[in-house]
């Protein structure tokens, strides 16, 4: 026989070690990744775009997050939902052992990190807040599907589709990749840019709608079927929303400069 059963256990345990072995903590770009999933509920974009981050740290399965919104008076309701999801996204990471969300200089920061680190409900932590979170998540993911919805319905009229063929979509008739959407209407195929119709469909989905193949694409505030006669005017209504969603997150855009410029002159 060539080697005994030791030598080749102790060969085996020397190739092993001489590999690569894979991380076995997160890094800090998957963490990044997590955060960039996380959005701001008000204005539909995410923490990372938003630079709500002020700092990451990582030892060993430990990840701390900090982050800080545009003013101390942001609703506690949205901060609750953005550490919640965070928090949430990050400890589905492999390897994860504990997460630490800390909200900074705002008036509710202690209450938010506390009772969202100890798994706490938003009702027990706030008794006399006007709902619970999940009313004003599912209010804010429909306006933001309606918003979303705009840029989608724009990205197909702008390929030729009318309202009429629109209006009678499903989710069957799509056929995405990468970069581009496939859109089948009746014997039609026409192709639009895959992001806004991706993006739309995220969120359809995060309100309940659009679940299905059978279903329909596009959708009234109230997920009813849009009849032909009042397109143009949700159409309207879809512009709007966009637009005070642009609206307000430049605002706070402005504001996060104006207190992060402080911050650093302090």
């Amino acid at each position: 026989m060539s080697g005994s059963s030791s030598d080749r256990t102790e060969t085996e345990q020397t190739e092993r070690g001489n590999r690569e072995l894979p991380p076995t903590t997160p890094t800090r770009a998957a963490v990044r990744d997590c955060l960039d999933r996380v959005d701001d509920p008000e204005l539909d974009r995410s923490l990372v775009e938003l630079d709500y981050i002020d700092r990451i740290e990582i030892d060993d399965g430990a990840v701390e997050v900090a982050f800080t919104l545009p003013t101390a008076w942001c609703s506690p309701a949205f901060a609750w939902m953005m550490a919640t999801d965070a928090r949430d996204e990050i400890a589905a990471l492999p390897d994860t052992e504990s997460v630490r969300i800390e909200l900074r200089d705002h008036m509710h920061g202690t209450e938010i990190t506390q009772g969202v680190n100890a798994g706490n409900s938003f009702g027990s932590v706030f008794p006399d807040a006007d709902g619970d979170v999940s009313e004003v998540r599912a209010t804010l993911d429909d306006k933001a599907r309606f918003a979303r919805q705009y840029d989608a319905i724009g990205a197909c009229l702008d390929a030729g589709l009318d309202p009429e063929q629109i209006i009678e979509l499903r989710r069957e008739d799509l056929d995405l990749t990468d970069e581009d959407a496939v859109v089948a209407a009746g014997d039609i195929l026409v192709v639009v840019p895959a992001e806004p119709i991706v993006e739309f469909l995220e969120k359809a989905r995060a309100s309940g709608y659009v679940t299905d193949r059978e279903d329909r694409l596009f959708l009234t505030p109230d997920g009813d079927p849009i009849p032909r006669d009042r397109f143009d005017v949700l159409r309207k209504r879809m512009r709007l929303a966009s637009v005070n969603m642009d609206g307000q997150g430049a605002v706070c855009d402005a504001l996060n400069e104006s207190r992060r410029a402080k911050l650093d002159r302090d």
